[in-house]
C-alpha cells in the first residue's frame, strides 16, 4: 500500500487533536485540513489557532496545508484521518453522532485502494462495528481485512487502520512528534503502511499494534487508568478531611517513597478522562459485564465539584456568613490549566451549586473564550479585582496566572475580616492564606 508522500491527506476534524496533525504532515505533503466549522477554517486561513495547540509560526511552516469546509474537496484525497470529538450524552452513553457523520462524508468520495484512518478514541470494536459499515455503505466498496483479503480484489475495496490520538491539551513539551504513536491497520501490508506514515513524523518512535481493537482498547485503557488514580486520591482526600488531616500533607510524605504515584485530588472534566470510561463501560455492559471498580471513580470523580461547593459552603457558616447573600468568585473555568477547552467543565457543576444557594457567583478566567462560555453554559465571564471583591474566593483552575500569585495578592478581591478560600488545586500555602486572613478549604 502507497503511503508515499506524493500521496494527498486528508485530516478530518481540526480540534485539539486533528490540527497539530495536520500541521505536522502539512510540513512534508500535501494535506487538506478539513472541518464543517466554517469559522474555524476562516480562523485557520488567518494564521490563528484559537485552541492555542499550535503557534502562528508552526501555522505558516505548514505550506502544504491547506484549509477547506468544502466536503467535495475531499475527493481528491486517497488517506483519510478522522480526529473528530466522541462525547457521552446526557445518560452518559457514547455518543458516536460525529464519527457517523464523519464517515458517512468520506464515504461518499471514497476510492478502490484509499485508507481511512481513525484516531478518535472508541470502545475497543467501534471502528470496525460502527465506522466501517458506514463507509461501506455510502461509497459502495468493501472493507479490505484479514479475513477476506484474499476474496476482495482491490479495486474493489479500502482499507482502514487505526493509530488513537495522545494529544495532551496545553502541554508545550509532550507534544505530537515526542509521544509514541500506537498504530494498526487491517491487513498485514496495512498496519505497515500507517506505521509507515506516522513514522514518517513521530519522533518518538512507533508501537505496533497486533490488531484495530487492540489499539482501540490501549487507547480508552490509558485515561480510565489516569481517572481511576484521580478518583482515588479524590476519595482520600475526603475521608482525610473528616480524620482533620491535611490531604497534600500525607500525599507528600508518601511521596518520599520512590514508587509512589503522584496523583493529586481535583475536578475531573474534559473531553478525554471525564468521558473515555464510559466508553468502555458501555462495551463492556453490551457483553454482559457489570465493571464495578471504573464506575465507582467516575462516580466519584464526577461528584467533586458540588463536593467542593458544598463543604466551602459549610465553611461559610461555620465563620457566621449569611450564604444566600453572599458573592462567590471563581478563579477559571476551562476543564484544566492554560488550556481554552470548556467542554465537560465540572466548574460549572460548581458554579450551579452556588447558585442553587441563591449566592450571586462572578466567574472570571484568564484563557477561555468568553463568547464560547456563554454559548455553553450561559456564563458571562467578568473580572474578579479589588474594585468589586468577593466573600469567597474559589481558585478553581491552576492557570499559571493564578499560580504565580500569593495568597497576599489575592486577599484585596476579597472583604470582610474573615474571607474564605477555596483552593481547589492547593496551589497556596495554607499557613500563609491564615496569616492573610482567609479561612481555607482545598482538597
Amino acid at each position: 500500500m502507497d503511503t508515499s508522500s506524493t500521496l494527498p491527506l486528508a485530516v478530518v476534524g481540526l480540534g485539539y487533536v486533528g490540527l497539530p496533525l495536520a500541521v505536522e504532515f502539512g510540513r512534508h505533503r500535501p494535506v487538506l485540513g478539513f472541518d464543517i466549522n466554517a469559522h474555524r477554517i476562516a480562523e485557520l486561513q488567518g494564521g490563528h489557532d484559537s485552541t492555542l495547540e499550535t503557534t502562528a509560526e508552526q501555522l505558516v511552516a505548514a505550506r502544504q496545508l491547506r484549509y477547506s469546509s468544502d466536503a467535495a474537496e475531499l475527493a481528491a484525497c486517497r488517506i483519510f484521518i478522522v480526529t473528530v470529538p466522541t462525547p457521552v450524552d446526557d445518560a452518559m452513553q457514547p455518543d458516536l453522532t460525529p464519527l457517523i457523520k464523519a464517515s458517512a462524508t468520506i464515504g461518499r468520495v471514497l476510492k478502490p485502494g484509499d485508507l481511512v484512518i481513525y484516531e478518535s478514541t472508541v470502545y475497543p470494536g467501534a471502528t470496525e462495528e460502527v465506522c466501517v459499515p458506514e463507509l461501506e455503505r455510502a461509497s459502495g466498496l468493501r472493507y479490505i481485512h484479514r479475513g477476506n483479503e484474499g476474496e476482495v480484489p482491490p479495486e474493489q475495496g479500502f482499507y482502514c487502520g487505526y493509530s488513537p490520538e495522545r494529544i495532551n491539551p496545553g502541554d508545550k513539551v509532550n507534544t505530537l512528534t515526542k509521544i509514541k504513536k500506537i498504530t494498526s491497520g487491517s491487513t498485514a501490508a496495512t498496519a505497515q503502511a500507517v506505521d509507515t506514515l506516522y513514522a514518517s513524523i513521530i519522533t518518538a518512535g512507533t508501537y505496533p499494534a497486533s490488531s484495530i481493537k487492540v489499539a482501540e482498547a490501549a487507547k480508552v485503557i490509558e485515561n480510565t487508568q489516569r481517572d481511576l488514580n484521580i478518583a482515588f486520591v479524590n476519595e482520600l482526600s475526603v475521608l482525610f478531611a473528616r480524620l482533620g488531616i491535611d490531604t497534600v500533607e500525607v500525599l507528600e510524605a508518601a511521596g518520599s517513597k520512590w514508587n509512589f504515584l503522584p496523583f493529586r485530588p481535583g475536578l475531573v472534566g474534559g473531553h478525554c478522562i471525564g468521558v473515555d470510561p464510559y466508553y468502555l463501560t458501555h462495551k463492556a455492559q453490551a457483553v454482559g459485564y457489570n465493571p464495578q471498580v471504573i464506575l465507582a471513580g467516575r462516580r466519584i470523580n464526577d461528584n467533586m465539584a458540588r463536593y467542593v461547593a458544598r463543604n466551602t459552603i459549610k465553611l461559610m457558616l461555620q465563620q457566621g456568613m449569611d450564604a444566600p447573600r453572599c458573592k462567590v468568585g471563581i478563579l477559571g473555568i476551562t476543564f484544566k490549566e492554560n488550556c481554552p477547552d470548556i467542554r465537560n467543565s465540572k466548574v460549572v457543576d460548581m458554579v450551579r451549586e452556588f447558585q442553587g444557594w441563591g449566592m450571586q457567583v462572578v466567574v472570571s478566567d484568564l484563557v477561555a473564550d468568553a463568547e464560547e462560555v456563554r454559548h455553553e453554559y450561559g456564563i458571562e465571564l467578568q473580572a474578579i479585582d479589588a474594585a468589586y471583591p468577593v466573600d469567597v474566593l474559589v481558585v478553581a483552575v491552576g492557570h499559571s496566572a493564578y499560580r504565580a500569585m500569593t495568597p497576599a495578592q489575592l486577599r484585596p478581591l476579597c472583604r470582610g475580616d474573615k474571607p474564605i478560600l477555596a483552593d481547589v488545586k492547593s496551589l497556596y500555602d495554607r499557613h500563609d492564606a491564615a496569616a492573610q486572613g482567609f479561612a481555607v478549604f482545598r482538597l
